[in-house]
C-alpha cells in the first residue's frame, strides 16, 4: 500500500538561502568540531576497514553516525532540511547485503553498412582515453542530439541526403549522452522534489532519479534498448573509458522527522532495491553537508554485463577529475579547504584508495591533473574572517600527501582559469588585469614559478595550441577609476607564446562586441570546436553592441550594449593571429529586438562540430550544414516536432 504525502515544489531561491543559512551556521561549529579531532569517530571492526575509509556494520550504526553528525552542527537542516517529513517504508536493522542483477533485451538490430566520413570532430575533453558526456555526440555519418525529453538522430553525412531518421522519446529530460561504436548511451534525469514516497513493496521513489538507457545503434535508423536501469537520487557526472562507463549519482544524507534514514536505491525496471548501510562506506571524519555518492559502472559493450556500485557517504562534491585509471572527487570545507577523495577506477572495478586535503578551493576540473603518479591541483584561499585570499599549487603523491607547493600567488585576486601540460601549469588569476603565471612541475617537491604576463582582461578557459602556444577564451576588461576592479566588455580570444616560460606573451587577440557580449565557450568546454590542422575555431557567441553616436562624450566603460547577433563565430587561427572567417545564425525574425535584458531562443547555437569538409552548428531548433572553408550554407535541417 501506498503512504498518502502531500507533495510541495520547492521555490529553489529560497531553498537556496535557507542552505547557505545552514551551511554559515554548521561551519562555523563544524570548524570547531574539526579541530578537536572531527565530528564523528564511530567504532568498527577491523574487517570494515578500507584504507582510510570504513563500512558500516548496521543501520543503527549508519543512524548513529548522522545523529551525532547532525548534533554536533546543532541545526536542523540535516533532519529533511526544515521542510516536513519524508516517509520511508521500514527498514531492519542490519541490513543484508544487496546483490543486483539485470535482464537484458536481446538486439534485434541488423547488419547496417556505414557511410562514414573519415575525419570529424569529437567532443573537445581533457584526457586523453577519457570522454565526456555532452548533449551532442556523432560518429562520422550520424548525429545524436538531446533535445528536451527526446534524443533526435540525424544522417549528417553526406549533407544531400540528410535529414532527420529518428526520434527517441523519454519520461523525463535528456542531460547527456555517449555513442561509442555500435552503443549509444542516454542519461535522463526527473525533476525533483524533496519530498519522496515510498511503497512498503518495492521502495519507489519521488524523489530526484536518474535512468540510464543503453541502445544498440548498429542501425541507427531503429536502435534497440538493450539495458535499462534507475536510480534514486541525481546525476552528478560521468566518463566513458574504452568500453566501461563510470557515473556518479547523488542522495543527501539525513535523518528525517520520523526518525528514519532514507537511503539510495536502484531500479530494475520497475522494482526498487534500496543500497544497504553495510554496503556504504564513510570517512573516519566529516565536515560538511554530506552526501552518498553512488559509483556505477558498466561494461556497455557487453549486453550481459551486470551494473557493479560503490556508495560513498562524504562531503558534498563539487568537482570531478578522471584519468585514465582514477577518479578524484572534490569537495569544499568549512575553512576555506578543498578535500579530495581518490578512487580507482579500473576494468570497471571501484576501488577505494585515498583522501587528502588541501587549503583552497578549486575552481573546476581544469584545476585538476594526474602526472606521473602524482596529482596536482591548483586552489585559490579565501580567509572569511580578513577578506583576503591568493592563489595555490599543491602536488600530492599516491597517498594524497602533500609533497610540494606553492602558496599566495597574486595576494588579492583568485583563479579565473588552469590548465596543466605536462611538466608545466598555467594559471590566470584576476581582479583588474591578468596575470598569466607559467609554473615548472618537473621536479614535483620544489614546483617554481618561471614567468607571468600581466595583460587587461582575463581568460576562462585555457586550451593547447601545441606544447608551447595556449589559445584563452574569456573577457576584455577596463580598470574602474571607482574602486579595485575592473568592468568586463567584450569576448576577447588570445594567443599566448609560451615557448620562453620566463616570458610569456600575448602574440594575437581579437575582441568580439561590447559590454554584454558572451559566450558558453567561457564556462564549458564542450561548445569549444578547435583543430589545429584545419587552422580552426569555433564557439558559440552572443554579440552585444554600442553606438556611439548615441553618446555625447566617451561611453562609460559599466555601459551594456544591445543584442545584436547570435550564432557561432568561426576564427582561422594560426600562430600568425587570428582572423574571423565568418557566421553562422539560426536566429528567426527580430529575436534579437525582442530580447531586452535577457536573451534566449532555441535558436541559440550552442555546438557546432565537422565531418571532412562540413561544418555542422546546432542549436535546439535546427541543425545548418555549411561548407567549412567558404561557409556556403548547404542544409537546413528542422528540428521542431
Amino acid at each position: 500500500m501506498r503512504l498518502p504525502i502531500m507533495q510541495v515544489s520547492l521555490d529553489t531561491r529560497k531553498l537556496t538561502s535557507f542552505a547557505l543559512v545552514a551551511f554559515i551556521l554548521g561551519g562555523a561549529l563544524g570548524g570547531v568540531l574539526w579541530n578537536m579531532g572531527g565530528v564523528y569517530v564511530p567504532n568498527s571492526n577491523l574487517d570494515a576497514f578500507f584504507g582510510n575509509m570504513h563500512r558500516f556494520t548496521s543501520y543503527d550504526e549508519l543512524k548513529e553516525y548522522l545523529t551525532d553528525y547532525s548534533s554536533g552542527y546543532g541545526v536542523d537542516y540535516i533532519r529533511g532540511f526544515g521542510f516536513g517529513d519524508f516517509i520511508m517504508a521500514p527498514l531492519a536493522s542490519d541490513g543484508a547485503n544487496v546483490d543486483i542483477y539485470w535482464d537484458t533485451v536481446e538486439s534485434a538490430a541488423g547488419s547496417h553498412e556505414l557511410y562514414v566520413g573519415d575525419e570529424y570532430s569529437g567532443t573537445n575533453i581533457q584526457v586523453e582515453g577519457v570522454d565526456e558526456a555532452d548533449v551532442v555526440k556523432t560518429d562520422g555519418e550520424y548525429i545524436y542530439y538531446a533535445k528536451g525529453t527526446q534524443v533526435i538522430i540525424i544522417k549528417a553525412y553526406p549533407s544531400e541526403d540528410s535529414g532527420i531518421v529518428k526520434r527517441l522519446n523519454f519520461e523525463n529530460t535528456v542531460s547527456d549522452l555517449y555513442v561509442s561504436s555500435d552503443r549509444l548511451v542516454v542519461f535522463t534525469s526527473k525533476s525533483y522534489y524533496y519530498y519522496f514516497y515510498y511503497d512498503v513493496d518495492d521502495s519507489e521513489s519521488n524523489g530526484p532519479q536518474t535512468t540510464l538507457t543503453v541502445y544498440d545503434i548498429t542501425d541507427p535508423t531503429d536502435p534497440q534498448k538493450i539495458k535499462e536501469f534507475g536510480m534514486d537520487g541525481e546525476y552528478f557526472n560521468s566518463r566513458l573509458i574504452g568500453d566501461y562507463l563510470y557515473y556518479i549519482i547523488t542522495n543527501q544524507a539525513y535523518i528525517n522527522e520520523d526518525e528514519l534514514v532514507p537511503l539510495p536505491s536502484i531500479r530494475e525496471n520497475e522494482t526498487w532495491c534500496t543500497i544497504q548501510p553495510t554496503e556504504i562506506w564513510y570517512p573516519n571524519n566529516t565536515r560538511g553537508w554530506m552526501q552518498y555518492y553512488t559509483i556505477a559502472s558498466l561494461d556497455i559493450s557487453d549486453a550481459e554485463a551486470q551494473l557493479s556500485t560503490e556508495t560513498f557517504l562524504l562531503d558534498s562534491g563539487y568537482n570531478l577529475y578522471v584519468s585514465p585509471t582514477n577518479l578524484y572527487l572534490t569537495s569544499n570545507g568549512w575553512n576555506s579547504d578543498t578535500t579530495i577523495t581518490k578512487i580507482g577506477i579500473e576494468n570497471g572495478d571501484i576501488t577505494f584508495k585515498a583522501n587528502g586535503t588541501v587549503p583552497g578551493y578549486v575552481l573546476n576540473q581544469f584545476s585538476m591533473d594526474e602526472h606521473d603518479g602524482y596529482f596536482r591541483i591548483a586552489t585559490t584561499s579565501n580567509d572569511w574572517r580578513s577578506g583576503s585570499n591568493g592563489n595555490n599549487v599543491y602536488v600530492l603523491d599516491e597517498d594524497l600527501e602533500i609533497v610540494g607547493k606553492l602558496e599566495d600567488l597574486a595576494p588579492g585576486e583568485e583563479i579565473y582559469s588552469a590548465r596543466f601540460m605536462g611538466s608545466r601549469c598555467y594559471l590566470v588569476t584576476f581582479k583588474k588585469i591578468d596575470p598569466l603565471f607559467t609554473i615548472d612541475l618537473s621536479d614535483p617537491e620544489n614546483p617554481t614559478v618561471l614567468g607571468k604576463l600581466k595583460i587587461p582582461g582575463f581568460s576562462d578557459y585555457l586550451h593547447p595550441y601545441d606544447e608551447n602556444t595556449l589559445i584563452g577564451i574569456g573577457k576584455e576588461t577596463e580598470e574602474s577609476e571607482e574602486g579595485d576592479f575592473a568592468w568586463h566588455q567584450g569576448v576577447k580570444i588570445s594567443l599566448f607564446d609560451v615557448s620562453d616560460v620566463e616570458n610569456p606573451r600575448e602574440i594575437a587577440k581579437i575582441e568580439i562586441g561590447d559590454r554584454g557580449s558572451d559566450s558558453p565557450a567561457r564556462y564549458d568546454h564542450h561548445a569549444f570546436l578547435f583543430s589545429r590542422a584545419r587552422n580552426l575555431l569555433v564557439i558559440p557567441i552572443l554579440e552585444a553592441g554600442i553606438d556611439e553616436d548615441d553618446f555625447s562624450g566617451e561611453v562609460p566603460d559599466n555601459f551594456y550594449g544591445e543584442y545584436t547577433y547570435q550564432g557561432a563565430y568561426v576564427f582561422d587561427i594560426s600562430l600568425e593571429g587570428i582572423e574571423l572567417r565568418g557566421q553562422v545564425t539560426h536566429l528567426q525574425d527580430d529575436e534579437l529586438l525582442k530580447s531586452g535584458f535577457w536573451f534566449e531562443s532555441e535558436y541559440a547555437v550552442e555546438r557546432s562540430l565537422y565531418i571532412e569538409d562540413n561544418l555542422y552548428t546546432m542549436s535546439q531548433g535546427m541543425i545548418k550544414i555549411n561548407n567549412l572553408e567558404t561557409l556556403e550554407e548547404l542544409a537546413e535541417i528542422d528540428l521542431g516536432e
